[in-house]
């Protein structure tokens, strides 16, 4: 049976649940391998060699092969695992996130600094939907009871 994922419905992201988690194993598992220094230097010898010793999809190898982070989300990858790719490569968390937002290491780092995205039109607003503030506990609602 099928479950009810109503956090579909919030534009640009992938939430990391337990299909995401089983979809993305063995792309995680690649990426906690690079943990050991003997097999960052072996990646780095031969990516595409490195890669085809792990069961996963040819679309994933893909993924981490042009360094595209949001395909690898899409299937299966974890951020926090995707970020020993980047440390392999030499980059930062904060470089990584910025390639994967389209701007610049400084412009994501300024627009961070200044507080984010703006939550208008990135996130659902239904009628009554689960996403409104009176529903999210660290809303104004969410408060007012405490």
């Amino acid at each position: 049976m099928a479950l009810d994922k109503p956090y579909l419905d919030v534009p640009g992201t992938t939430i990391f649940d337990a299909e995401q988690s089983r979809k993305g194993y063995h792309l995680n598992q690649f990426c906690m391998s690079l943990l050991q220094a003997a097999n960052r230097d072996r990646f780095k010898a031969d990516e595409r060699a490195y890669l085809d010793q792990w069961p996963m999809t040819e679309d994933q190898k893909l993924g981490v092969l042009s360094r595209d982070l949001n395909r690898c989300i899409a299937l299966g990858g974890n951020i926090y695992f995707l970020a020993k790719i980047g440390a392999t490569d030499g980059k930062s968390f904060q470089q990584m996130a910025g390639s994967m937002t389209g701007m610049t290491e400084d412009e994501y780092r300024a627009m961070m600094v200044s507080g984010g995205r703006s939550v208008q039109g990135n996130r659902f607003i239904g009628e009554d939907g689960t996403a409104q503030a009176h529903r999210q506990p660290q809303g104004a609602a969410g408060k007012a009871g405490h």
